[in-house]
């Protein structure tokens, strides 16, 4: 299935309104004794984005297992969102990492916390209502409706599979209920996406950003 039947096919979920993130060190002379060179400069020690994350039950218990997406697990709590996260089959979560949410701007986070509709809607814009694996995205570019009611753009033609300005860096994780796509971004609803656009806009014309499908 491409993108753009996605988009027709994929319905958005109905939530209540009780339902409320070198250097090279220089080489030694030669008639230096080898003692007397300097040591290489140490590699920076780098921090992977996130650590392998496994199958674990359903979206809930495998997010939470995980260890690194505590803050998107205490978000959906925080909204009444963690039953439909465990309930519901089929679904797709892009989820940000810890790091992504502590990346926000200064202060960001918590307002969110402290706007229980508004985060609610940024959860939920996380969200796609179909199995949507990897497959389905490489070498294709589209929007895809969210929980949220609005559109992320999913793009697949390069090496780096994207949503909106997220890299998706582990795919596929398949839990008991869906699938679970590691993000180092967080999504916000109407922010630009990688080639500049906001998404939601990008869904008007779907037939110029993916490749028709036949009758």
């Amino acid at each position: 299935m491409t993108l753009t039947r996605l988009m027709t096919a994929a319905a958005v979920l109905t939530l209540t309104a009780s339902a409320a993130v070198a250097q090279t060190a220089a080489p030694a002379a030669p008639a230096a004794p080898a003692a007397a060179a300097a040591p290489a400069a140490a590699a920076p020690a780098t921090t992977p984005a996130a650590t392998n994350v496994v199958p674990n039950g359903d979206i809930v218990q495998t997010l939470k297992l995980a260890g690194q997406f505590n803050t998107f697990a205490k978000a959906a709590d925080a909204t009444n969102l963690t039953g439909l996260l465990k309930n519901n089959k089929g679904l797709t979560v892009f989820a940000p990492t810890d790091a992504a949410f502590a990346a926000l701007p200064a202060g960001e986070l918590d307002k969110l916390m402290a706007d229980k509709p508004r985060l609610q809607k940024l959860i939920t814009y996380h969200i796609i209502n179909a199995p949507v694996d990897s497959a389905k995205i490489k070498g294709h570019v589209g929007a895809v409706p969210t929980v949220a009611g609005s559109n992320v753009e999913l793009d697949g033609a390069g090496d780096v599979l994207k949503v909106n300005n997220a890299d998706i860096i582990q795919a596929d994780v398949r839990v008991s209920n869906g699938i679970v796509h590691v993000i180092d971004k967080v999504l916000t609803p109407g922010a630009p996406t990688a080639g500049g656009a906001d998404a939601s806009a990008s869904a008007a014309t779907p037939a110029s950003a993916a490749p028709s499908t036949p009758k």
